[in-house]
């Protein structure tokens, strides 16, 4: 089997402990109940990657080897909470936790569905209360 360079193991183990620190859970957490709500916090991830090395040639001592190597590796992460999803029966809503990072259009964007919910409710109401509204027949007026 060939022998991995210094650089390659230095890569795999870094990567391995970025996997270790980053799954699904930490951008979409463990979902919350509470009564018939469901909240689910989700969140942005942000990440910097690195790593070097180098073979020492020349005058070395002996004890080192042929070519000693030298190197390094680092990551950076940061977990930033974009908002939570509130699941509520059939209803799913987004209630970010900054909202004086959106533009007026986004957020706008946002209340549509509300809107949309609200002006469906109005229109179920009129409905029933239109079926429930007894009719006035041709009998009724004389």
């Amino acid at each position: 089997m060939e022998k991995n360079h210094p650089v390659s193991e230095l890569m795999a183990e870094t990567i391995q402990k970025i996997k270790e620190a980053v799954d699904a859970n930490t951008v979409v957490g463990q979902p919350i109940t509470a009564g018939e709500v469901t909240i689910i916090p989700v969140s942005r991830i942000s990440l910097g990657f690195g790593t070097g090395g180098s073979e020492f040639g020349g005058k070395a001592p002996k004890n080192l080897g042929e070519n000693p190597f030298g190197g390094g590796g680092g990551a950076g992460l940061k977990v930033i909470p974009v908002g939570f999803l509130v699941v509520s029966g059939t209803s799913v809503k987004m209630l970010p936790v900054d909202t004086a990072t959106e533009s007026p259009a986004d957020r706008l964007v946002e209340l549509i569905p509300d809107l949309l919910e609200q002006v469906s409710k109005k229109w179920e109401e009129r409905k029933a209360k239109k079926q429930a509204e007894p009719e006035i027949t041709e009998e009724d007026l004389v």
